[in-house]
């Protein structure tokens, strides 16, 4: 029984109220395992949605050509790229500060992004919410934090919602390399990283721009991050020289809709493009191995090899066993999910079955806080409420404290339980469980927590259930018991 307890709260986003009786029956790991087979990328609701890879480029033309305008007429900069970074600045209809004073046109732009992310937003938590494979929702929601990207940069409002639907959902199961060149050359992680300017020192661009008095130059966020970040991890081996020549192979990739360099743009798999003029010309020498490919295939070269580095096997082992086997987690799992990463040439299946496989995952003691965005689906998913509208889902998890897309770094949302476990956030959480539990029915609360914990719940919460002076208080105790808090 408890098993199927974990299965439902460790591995995926907790009991849905319509399914508590389909979903008694059976052994948890194989139901895990047949989630992985029936798993849907591309459900109705994210089929559906307008592919908006196109307009990648779309605001920073329009920043642009506002900029030169004020520059022919000796106008002060409205200072909206300061402004658009700041949280909180793209969301909603009211524009405040420089944004209030922006041209018409763009205003427009802007205030139709911020209807996409929000309508992005709620497509990500209703998705999850709906879902009759949760444990592979965690999975996307997993590796979209690992390529995390934020919405605070201009033009990325588009693009955070194409780069988990589009970039992620569909390679969770599939090979890191393919997940890794599709979510790190996507527009919106281009645009966020500044990697959509970046130019090779020595690339024909950058000698025109020299000629004219205009330096912009190389960039080298990306390339440091896939390194760091997505890759072999902080202390992999690789020092400032690799950086610099990893930066280079990446010069020429770009996006979409720059209108000075569109007629030269050759389109790329994800809505990228490449730009040849741009790329740094010459072979590549990182971390001992040189790459003589030229062009786009120089990056995709590199990818691959990073993908594969045993550095990479045992970065990525350590945080997939983190999040489900708790802040420290035991070496004997990490080192079986690095061995399966090595053999497997990083077959994420293979790996998500090796995890189910694990004993050290199935321990019966909550080894992990739920953050803000897990918890609330959760509450979703046991209260039955479904389809909320985008701007009160917007507004929930920004007073969690995790919205989609607005992680404070590209490191994404910490994955460790001091993050999540502060008094303030517990407050926060006791008062969102209180306007919850008046808006829905409540009956037998007591019947949903068994069903919701099965061989889990503790004697304690059962006591606080039954005192309950209505099914309402009882409701908001148990979303905020703490079998609800930690997995």
């Amino acid at each position: 029984m408890r098993n199927r307890s974990i299965s439902l709260n460790r591995f995926g986003y907790g009991l849905r109220w319509r399914e508590a009786k389909t979903r008694a029956a059976g052994d948890p790991q194989s139901a895990l395992v047949v989630e992985m087979e029936r798993f849907d990328p591309a459900p109705p609701a994210i089929a559906a949605r307008e592919d908006t890879s196109d307009r990648a480029g779309e605001i920073l033309e329009l920043l642009r050509r506002d900029r030169l305008m004020r520059q022919r007429a000796d106008e002060p900069a409205h200072g909206l790229m300061d402004a658009a970074t700041k949280p909180g600045a793209m969301e909603g209809a009211a524009m405040q500060g420089p944004l209030a004073n922006l041209p018409p046109n763009i205003r427009r732009a802007y205030l139709d992004g911020g209807k996409i992310l929000r309508r992005d937003i709620a497509l990500r938590v209703n998705t999850v919410v709906r879902s009759d494979t949760p444990f592979i929702e965690r999975l996307v929601h997993f590796w979209s934090n690992h390529f995390s990207v934020s919405a605070g940069k201009p033009g990325t409002q588009h693009q955070v919602g194409n780069h988990e639907f589009a970039a992620i959902r569909p390679r969770v199961l599939g090979r890191f390399s393919d997940l890794l060149k599709a979510a790190v050359l996507h527009p919106a992680m281009l645009i966020y990283l500044d990697q959509f300017q970046s130019v090779g020192p020595n690339s024909p661009m950058q000698r025109r721009r020299s000629r004219a008095r205009r330096e912009r130059g190389l960039n080298e966020n990306l390339a440091r991050e896939i390194l760091e970040l997505h890759t072999l991890g902080v202390d992999g081996g690789y020092d400032q020289s690799d950086v610099t020549e990893f930066a280079r192979a990446l010069t020429g990739w770009t996006i979409s809709g720059l209108w000075r360099i569109e007629r030269f743009a050759e389109r790329q798999a994800g809505g990228a493009s490449f730009v040849r003029f741009a790329h740094e010309p010459g072979a590549r020498r990182i971390m001992g191995k040189r790459y003589a490919q030229q062009g786009p295939e120089q990056a995709l070269a590199i990818l691959d090899e990073l993908a594969a580095h045993p550095a990479t096997a045992r970065h990525v082992a350590t945080k997939f066993a983190r999040h489900f086997a708790g802040d420290a987690p035991p070496d004997s799992l990490v080192t079986r999910l690095e061995r399966d990463f090595v053999e497997t040439g990083g077959n994420l299946g293979s790996l998500t079955r090796t995890l189910i496989a694990s004993p050290e995952a199935w321990i019966p003691e909550p080894v992990k806080y739920r953050g803000g965005f897990e918890w609330l689906v959760s509450v979703l998913r046991l209260t039955g409420i479904e389809d909320l509208d985008d701007n009160r889902i917007a507004g929930a998890l920004r007073e969690l404290g995790q919205l989609p897309w607005r992680a404070p770094s590209p490191a994404g949302y910490d994955d460790l339980e001091g993050s999540w476990a502060g008094p303030d956030a517990l407050v926060r959480r006791v008062e969102l469980a209180e306007r919850v539990a008046r808006g829905v029915p409540a009956p037998d609360v007591l019947a949903r927590a068994e069903a919701a914990f099965p061989g889990a719940l503790s004697d304690n919460t059962r006591l606080w259930l039954s005192r309950a002076e209505s099914g309402t208080q009882a409701l908001g105790l148990l979303l905020v018991a703490p079998e609800m808090m930690r997995r």
